[in-house]
């Protein structure tokens, strides 16, 4: 959540209560998905059988009437969010975590493993090693070495940790629209780091990319697949034939992007993109946005095992119960995740979750999670479409995810930033939650709408339409957005 929508969500409804629901869907019960609370409670039964060789300890918690003033407190302060589960929340990248996710995460808790030594986690550890096999598999990958972190911030500082090791000394490009912990990470890598232009479209220019090529010693191209702000897929076809050219290593964050290579509804730029993928050196996703989870959970995966070396250290305390190979490297079993990871202690309950989730929606083309992806898409699709068909907006392109952007139609580009502004709180008046982003006036054809262009950046509206649900609702989203635009604009006008 943003500084300005803290403030607006302060100065409008305080800090401790949401605004009464004004349409008849959000009034029924049954917000929250709640019949799956039944399985926890036998699948905590069924587990529990696995420890009744132990004598009881009798756990329990003896101050009831305290403990359910606490957690009821804790209800009560929770009130004050954003609904980021509903459909009517269509502003920042938060989508809720499948029933079985949920299910699996707590289900964990009652023992906590710790991937990191086998002996903390023993059989969340094998399921993390599983669930993330079956994320390479997604990318064309069958020897890969990877592993969960608790983001994809940690994901992608491990993938440029391991290209520095490679190329000490050289350069890291990423694209202007690339995700700005790229430069935060490369400065507490000890790297240089150079932005590159992009296109009108907000992919990383290929002709800029050359020059810096010719120009500078770079060691490392990350390309983003899903920006941050427009969802928007840097060529990877393109950039994976400079690859050959110049000998640079290839890293994708894909940390927003990466499951929609499952998606059958992409165009035929953004595909090429996707059927290059598993060309790349290393892959950052994020099992935490469209992949269901809780947060956090990101997942870095290399395609070359042998960076293993990298992480090679000896603890005396940790690592004494695995085992080796015939051919000298660790067995499938006896494989620590810490011997591979710069994190140490990582919740082994993000990998049962993941596990679960991946075994009930398999990550393969035409299956029920990708047909969930695809229906985001024709959700975007179908926004973008009404907004270009109407004059009060402007949109700059067509998403290639599940992502639109779009300004409104003023006298200036300020003027639009400033009615952009007024939309957004229109909106939330009515539950509809939108983002505000700052991104190029060049990325939009201002003069066809009679727009001045008095200002290199503009304010825009965003929408991530990550929910399947919100191809559902996009005709109320519509109908809400419609009377924020008429309120926003009587007032335009009045100023």
């Amino acid at each position: 959540m943003t500084k300005h929508q803290m403030s607006i969500r302060k100065k409008k409804y305080g800090t401790r209560q949401m605004p009464r629901r004004s349409t008849r869907k959000m009034e029924q019960p049954g917000i929250f998905e709640k019949s799956t609370l039944q399985i926890l409670r036998t699948a905590l039964g069924e587990m529990e059988k696995g420890y009744s060789m132990l004598p009881s300890n009798n756990p329990s918690v003896e101050d009831q009437k305290t403990f359910e003033r606490v957690i009821l407190e804790a209800a009560e302060r929770m009130k004050d969010n954003y609904p980021y589960f509903h459909p009517f929340y269509a502003g920042q990248m938060l989508k809720p975590p499948h029933p079985i996710a949920r299910i699996a995460y707590m289900l964990s808790m009652w023992i906590n493993p710790n991937n990191h030594a086998l002996d903390g986690g023993r059989a969340s550890s094998n399921m993390e090693k599983e669930a993330v096999a079956e994320i390479a598999r997604m990318f064309g990958w069958k020897k890969h070495l990877g592993h969960l972190t608790g983001g994809g911030t940690m994901a992608n500082l491990e993938a440029l940790w391991v290209a520095g090791q490679l190329n000490p000394g050289k350069k890291v490009v990423a694209s202007q629209q690339a995700h700005y912990t790229h430069s935060r990470i490369t400065a507490v890598l000890g790297l240089e780091f150079e932005p590159v232009a992009c296109d009108r479209n907000g992919r990383m220019d290929v002709e800029a990319l050359k020059k810096y090529l010719d120009y500078y010693e770079v060691g490392t191209v990350v390309a983003t697949i899903g920006t941050t702000a427009a969802g928007a897929v840097d060529p990877l076809d393109e950039i994976v034939g400079l690859q050959r050219e110049y000998g640079f290593r290839l890293h994708a964050d894909a940390a927003y992007g990466g499951y929609f290579i499952l998606a059958g509804n992409l165009d035929e730029q953004t595909r090429k993109a996707y059927d290059r993928i598993s060309e790349v050196d290393s892959i950052v996703v994020d099992p935490h946005k469209h992949g269901l989870q809780p947060y956090g959970c990101g997942c870095v995966i290399f395609r070359d095992p042998s960076v293993a070396r990298f992480y090679k250290h000896d603890s005396p305390y940790t690592y004494f119960t695995g085992d080796e190979s015939s051919e000298g490297e660790s067995s499938p079993v006896g494989l620590h995740l810490g011997e591979i990871s710069l994190e140490c202690s990582r919740p082994g309950a993000s990998a049962v979750a993941l596990w679960a989730t991946q075994r009930f929606l398999p990550l393969v083309h035409h299956g029920e999670f990708a047909t969930s992806l695809e229906k985001c898409r024709t959700a975007a699709l179908e926004l973008h479409r009404k907004l270009k068909a109407d004059g009060r907006f402007i949109t700059p392109f067509q998403p290639e995810l599940d992502i639109v952007i779009w300004a409104p139609v003023s006298e200036s580009v300020t003027r639009s930033s400033e009615y952009a502004r007024k939309i957004f709180d229109e909106a939330a008046k009515d539950n509809l939650h939108l983002a505000l982003v700052e991104l190029p006036a060049a990325f939009f054809e201002t003069e066809p709408s009679g727009m001045t262009k008095n200002s290199e950046t503009i304010t825009c509206l965003r929408s991530v339409l990550m929910k399947p649900e919100h191809l559902d609702w996009l005709e109320e989203i519509w109908k809400v957005l419609g009377r924020a635009a008429d309120r926003a604009l009587s007032k335009e006008v009045k100023t």
